[in-house]
């Protein structure tokens, strides 16, 4: 309640009181990402870009030694997990990567109903919980540290930024999650602007033919370099910029993430920004990282995670073929992921000599991220809704289904104490998100159906895009 009366406040409040709020926000996660350690680690991955294929393998057994063994002695999930399977801190203190497969998956079911109690260490550093995009259902709530932050921020730093052509000193446009306004009546401008991070936040939700133009006015006031964000939203700006035949800022680079990002949609936005498009796949789960280098390879950085391909039977895939993530963190000792899936399917490159020299794996295609987008009354179109689910009490998992511009279908799995304050709770936040003149239908399932290829789909629209 306390939380809602503050957004509420923060929304009915000027753009300007909005900005330096922002600002003194960004101040604080400016000091909390680049302090600390965030120097020293950015020149560990420098130099570990410089590894052999052998090397490699060594550092990655040794991190994985270090993960399990501190996993089954200060994690009680792990503890009694491995226990249960017959392991043993000796077994982890000689374990080798070809071992692996030998441990049990981390569902995603296990790291929502543990991941703030039994899979925390008992020994974690001071920091707080993330929520996940949710774009496999409903969001998980993942623990960042200060520590473990500011070593993600310098991988980030080297694996996206520097292999972009960029740095976190320059002006950024940012595409996210966060809404700028309390619902979908917002007005013009569209955007934000972090003074202390030098960071212009544009709506996710707002993007249309007609509020194009306030989208580029925010890039010529705020002077913005360089744009990251989510894939389709990007997308959908740029086609709206080409449609209308706008100039933009030429930018230095564009980063997609969070859906899978296709060569037509890689054509337009390099037309509309006048610059490469660099793709990049992490989650907030931290686990591993995915990112293109200026030869438009997508390399597997190994000194932030193990990452297994494997088939519907578990066995390791051969490279050209696809198949699904079990990811290992190497980074995140305070809520392991140790073998965790995380929803999403990979195509590994049959090549795998980089031109770049860097001995890493190559990834030919990330599929797993495909989510449909949400045309709404007004014209907009807009992707990620896991905010609808967030923090929704007894809520196992949930799905929007849009049947027409202004008919829904809200999916759930519930438990028994589920209540009609919940429900009425998803009904208000989507209604906020798209519109109050829609319908909205709750359905109460016992599992969710599966698409095709045996995956989740968070949100399907049934229209014409």
């Amino acid at each position: 309640m306390f939380k809602k009366k503050i957004n509420k406040l923060f929304y009915n409040s000027p753009i300007w009181i909005q900005n330096v709020c922002i600002s003194c926000y960004g101040y604080y996660r400016k000091n909390r990402r680049f302090g600390g350690v965030f120097s020293e680690y950015v020149a560990v991955f420098l130099q570990n870009e410089k590894k052999t294929a052998e090397a490699w393998k060594d550092y990655q057994t040794q991190e994985l030694r270090k993960l399990l063994v501190h996993a089954f002695e200060t994690v009680p999930y792990y503890k009694e997990l491995y226990t249960k399977h017959g392991f043993t801190i000796e077994d982890f203190k000689n374990f080798e990567l070809s071992q692996l497969p030998k441990l049990p998956y981390l569902e995603k079911e296990a790291l929502r109903k543990f991941g703030e109690n039994k899979l925390l260490s008992l020994h974690k550093k001071p920091g707080g919980f993330y929520s996940s995009s949710g774009s496999t259902g409903t969001p998980t709530k993942i623990y960042f540290s200060k520590y473990f932050h500011q070593i993600w921020s310098a991988a980030y730093e080297v694996r996206i930024r520097k292999w972009a052509g960029i740095d976190k000193t320059m002006n950024r446009g940012m595409i996210g999650g966060r809404k700028i306004g309390e619902d979908s009546s917002a007005k013009a401008p569209f955007y934000r602007f972090n003074a202390a991070e030098k960071q212009t936040y544009f709506s996710a939700y707002h993007i249309s033919l007609d509020t194009v133009d306030d989208y580029v006015a925010g890039f010529v006031k705020n002077k913005v370099e360089y744009l990251v964000g989510y894939a389709m939203s990007i997308y959908y700006l740029a086609d709206f910029i080409v449609q209308k035949k706008i100039e933009v800022p030429k930018q230095k680079a564009v980063i997609t993430s969070s859906e899978k990002l296709t060569s037509e949609m890689r054509t337009v936005i390099e037309k509309a920004f006048q610059c490469k498009v660099y793709d990049s796949y992490s989650g907030v789960e931290a686990c591993g990282l995915i990112s293109e280098n200026s030869f438009g390879e997508l390399i597997f950085s190994q000194d932030t995670g193990i990452m297994e391909v494997v088939d519907a039977h578990g066995n390791e895939v051969l490279t050209g073929e696809n198949g699904e993530v079990i990811a290992t963190g190497l980074l995140n000792f305070d809520q392991p992921l140790i073998r965790y899936r995380i929803g999403d399917c990979v195509t590994m490159a049959k090549e795998q000599k980089s031109k770049s020299n860097v001995q890493m794996p190559i990834v030919k295609e990330i599929s797993g991220r495909t989510e449909d987008t949400i045309t709404t009354l007004d014209g907009r179109k807009m992707v990620r809704f896991h905010s609808i689910f967030t923090d929704i009490e007894h809520l196992k998992q949930g799905q929007i289904i849009q049947n027409s511009l202004s008919e829904f279908e809200l999916n759930c799995v519930v438990h028994p104490s589920f209540s009609k304050e919940s429900e009425n709770e998803m009904r208000t936040r989507l209604k906020k998100q798209i519109g109050e003149q829609v319908q909205i239908k709750f359905n109460y399932l016992d599992t969710i159906p599966l698409m095709a290829n045996g995956k989740f789909r968070a949100v399907i629209s049934k229209i014409e895009q």
